[in-house]
């Protein structure tokens, strides 16, 4: 929990707004993760030489995670104080949060009828921050299976060769990305992104991570050799 997890987030002014009601999950927390690692070693058979050549060497290595949504910070899309995008809806009471719609990516998307901007002054500007608290929705829960086939090659003296086929998101499940959270966005409370592309928002000439090394991409296969020693 934080009122801030970056200090280059645009915030309204304190005098305007208190800052106490921006308290609120952080931008990474993910509340429920379940994440583990497997290696298997196939047993070794007595064979005659070039089949146990062949047959021996094997080994499986597996990566598994399932973890909850990220939170998503809902907003009006509004300036607010000179400010953008820090002002937060309304929530109307009895109405929904989420919806089921097949139409859109992941069958789940925010319901616009839920939020409402909060009231303005004389001047145009609001008399309070929203009553959605920071980070108050959930974008979608993501799974992954990773696994590698290896196969060490003795050549003598400590040293060894090891072949690789390593296969990423095995059964290629789909993740998305958190929904779009501006309100005045016509693409509001909809995933338009996987989660790997999101994660490396930006790409590597903007400061971010390349997708092609995160979680939550379509199935990928590499293959490597390696010289142990």
């Amino acid at each position: 929990m934080d009122n801030t997890s970056s200090d280059v987030l645009p915030a309204l002014p304190s005098v305007r707004v208190n800052p106490e009601a921006d308290w609120g999950p952080s931008d990474f927390d993910v509340r429920h993760t379940f994440s583990g690692g497997i290696t298997y070693s196939l047993p070794r058979w007595t064979l005659e030489p070039v089949w146990s050549a062949i047959a021996n060497g094997w080994s499986l290595d597996s990566v598994f995670v399932v973890r909850s949504g990220l939170p998503v910070n809902v907003l009006t899309g509004t300036t607010a104080f000179g400010v953008s995008s820090a002002l937060r809806p309304d929530v109307v009471p009895g109405v929904p949060l989420y919806l089921d719609d097949s139409t859109v990516p992941g069958g789940q998307r925010f319901n616009r009828a839920a939020f409402v901007g909060p009231p303005l002054d004389a001047s145009g500007n609001p008399q309070r921050q929203g009553t959605l608290g920071r980070n108050g929705l959930r974008g979608f829960a993501m799974s992954q299976v990773d696994l590698a086939v290896r196969r060490d090659v003795p050549l003598g003296r400590g040293t060894s060769l090891q072949f690789r086929v390593e296969a990423f998101n095995l059964f290629n499940a789909t993740s998305f990305g958190p929904p779009t959270n501006t309100l005045t966005s016509g693409l509001f409370g909809e995933a338009t992104r996987t989660l790997s592309s999101s994660l490396g928002v930006g790409g590597v000439a903007g400061g971010g991570l390349s997708p092609l090394y995160q979680v939550g991409g379509p199935r990928s296969v590499q293959l490597a050799v390696r010289f142990q020693f």
